[in-house]
């Protein structure tokens, strides 16, 4: 067996240079050579016919005549992995990341007519996934073309479009094209498998038992393969797209050695991104491998233009067309209208505090910490229950500052913040846009998702409960409106937090909490306020918004419904109170007997 590794450590050299991100040549090249013959000879209708003047008459072009070598490239790591001699496929999946209009479907159509053509098991199934009936037909379509401007093609393929099916008329082998949507996905069994555009799979709650349906028949049909071909998604990635890029990477990075997985991402460098080089037109081919035949870049230009006046005529938005035509991950830094604090967010972070499980993280926090308040933000059975544990650490740190202009030297108490939530399991399908980042944030311990009502209840009011008993806690900040539950279950004996012992504190919502917004993003930007880390956290915070008046400012979601913010106003309520530096209750009760 030849030796090689799918990894690519110099992909950002290569990828600027104009490179191949294959990291190495065919494994088997005759095989290589044999289905790129197939691949090269396939006709790309919808580009202007030419004049072939072998055959006497007018073509289409071919992709022979008509790609950049990246194709090429693909379609011979693909093919080139098959070993004749054992009937098996060396590299069985691959991840295609790459921007809008560098022939995405027509690239899906090809590589699989090639597959259904190059392939000898009789009655063999092969099937593309698409999220969509419409993106289904955006890849079955060029591939009915090309067998109909081929007669040697039509001879040898018979296409059924009431169907979506193409079928080998001698090995009866068919190439199916399903939409997700259209529930015919399930039971299928195909060997080879192309999903278009994962990153919508991504939204869906049920695509990971989806797929891994779809992919069960690679199992028994070793000469088969997955290959996944997405542009990046116009929101923070989700769910099993969020999955297999995580993954992806990984492998390309050299972190994950996985041999049988090939990862061809077309993204922008971390430098590139944090200059944001990627807004220069010059540097516009890193993401569109394809540019100047089928990308246009005066056009691209334009619709920036557009976009950023917010006059598309298509409605899409500044961060969507980064994400479609430039694969930038949208995250905080591209949000409009953004929390200040957003930019510095996931720097943050106390990589002590991270090594552990959140609720470790919890433990190690309030052994550091002298003084905690508590902040708590819920809403219905449709919304999440936002939680934060802010500490103050007892030491003092000298921080660098400028006064009137004069570098200056203060000395403060840095504080910790550790977050959480709670939701219902009915917010799963109330809110089916988010479910899927949910279901992350549950895997990753940041959120709990509870079966019945006051679950969540009971498990704040116990850590409440085990903070005041550890003689720490200083306050408890609320939204004053929404929570009477809560309230009357911190008044019960045992516990005994209530407005009348100055344990719980009300908050003003709205223009009130501005200096909590202020103070925080100032801590986080010069590290006096850190935290456990987390996606959950992460996306709330993109989440937020922003909105000045004319004389003060208040915080709300970018959009309505799904941007939840839950954690962070949870955040900027235990903000509120740590301000006032509050000493905790077991302090403040000496000091009033001593008086």
């Amino acid at each position: 067996m030849p030796k090689f590794s799918t990894a690519c450590l110099d992909w950002e050299e290569r990828i600027v240079e104009r490179r191949s991100l294959v990291p190495f040549a065919p494994l088997f090249p005759d095989e290589a050579a044999a289905a790129l013959a197939v691949f090269k000879s396939l006709q790309i209708t919808d580009l202007a016919q030419i004049y072939d003047r072998k055959l006497d008459q007018y073509r289409h072009p071919t992709f022979g005549e008509s790609c950049e070598p990246y194709v090429f490239d693909l379609v011979a790591a693909i093919f080139g992995a098959y070993d004749a001699d054992s009937a098996r496929r060396l590299i069985e999946e691959v991840f295609l990341l790459i921007s809008k209009k560098n022939i995405k479907s027509t690239l899906a159509a090809g590589i699989m007519l090639t597959a259904l053509i190059r392939n000898w098991r009789h009655n063999q199934e092969l099937m593309i996934l698409a999220p969509t009936q419409e993106i289904a037909g955006n890849s079955f379509n060029p591939a009915a073309a090309m067998v109909a401007a081929d007669p040697e093609l039509e001879a040898l393929l018979h296409v059924n479009r009431n169907t979506k099916e193409i079928t080998h008329r001698l090995t009866k082998a068919v190439l199916k094209v399903v939409s997700a949507d259209s529930n015919t996905a399930a039971g299928k069994k195909a060997a080879f498998v192309l999903i278009e555009e994962l990153w919508l799979f991504g939204k869906k709650a049920n695509a990971a038992s989806m797929l891994q349906e779809a992919t069960g028949g690679l199992i028994s049909r070793p000469e088969g393969f997955v290959i996944y071909i997405t542009t990046q998604s116009d929101e923070p990635p989700t769910g099993v797209f969020k999955e297999k890029l995580d993954y992806f990477r990984e492998v390309r990075d050299g972190k994950i050695d996985d041999s049988h997985s090939l990862p061809i991402l077309y993204e922008f460098p971390e430098h590139m991104l944090a200059s944001e080089a990627y807004l220069d037109p010059e540097n516009w081919y890193v993401t569109n491998p394809n540019m100047g035949r089928s990308v246009n870049g005066e056009w691209l230009e334009r619709k920036l233009t557009r976009v950023r006046a917010g006059d598309d005529e298509e409605g899409d938005t500044f961060q969507s067309f980064l994400a479609k035509h430039l694969n930038v991950e949208i995250g905080m830094r591209l949000r409009k209208n953004r929390w200040s604090g957003a930019a510095y967010w996931d720097d943050a972070v106390d990589t002590a505090l991270a090594a552990l499980s959140p609720f470790d993280a919890l433990d190690a926090l309030l052994e550091r910490c002298e003084a905690i308040v508590v902040g708590a933000d819920g809403g219905g059975l449709d919304d999440l229950f936002g939680f934060s544990v802010l500490g103050r650490e007892p030491a003092e740190i000298e921080i660098d500052v400028m006064v009137n202009g004069v570098p200056s030297k203060r000395r403060m108490k840095r504080w910790l913040a550790w977050h959480h939530a709670w939701c219902h399991r009915d917010v799963l399908t109330k809110r089916k846009k988010i479910a899927p980042k949910l279901l992350d944030f549950e895997k990753s311990g940041d959120l709990t998702i509870v079966e019945k009502a006051l679950e969540d209840i009971a498990s704040i009011v116990e850590i409440i409960r085990r903070i005041k008993e550890d003689g720490k806690l200083a306050a408890v900040a609320v939204d004053p409106a929404g929570l009477g539950e809560i309230v009357d279950a911190l008044a019960m004996p045992d516990v005994d937090i209530t407005q009348e012992n100055g344990l719980l504190k009300g908050v003003a919502q709205g223009y009130g909490m501005m200096n909590a917004i202020k103070t925080c993003e100032r801590r986080v930007s010069t590290g006096m306020l850190l935290h456990h880390g987390g996606p959950m956290m992460s996306w709330c915070v993109s989440n937020l918004k922003i909105e000045p008046t004319a004389t003060a400012i208040r915080a709300t979601k970018q959009t309505a419904g799904d941007a939840k913010i839950d954690p962070v106003m949870a955040l900027f309520d235990a903000a509120t109170i740590m301000s006032t530096n509050p000493e905790p209750a077991r302090v403040a009760d000496v000091a009033a007997m001593i008086a």
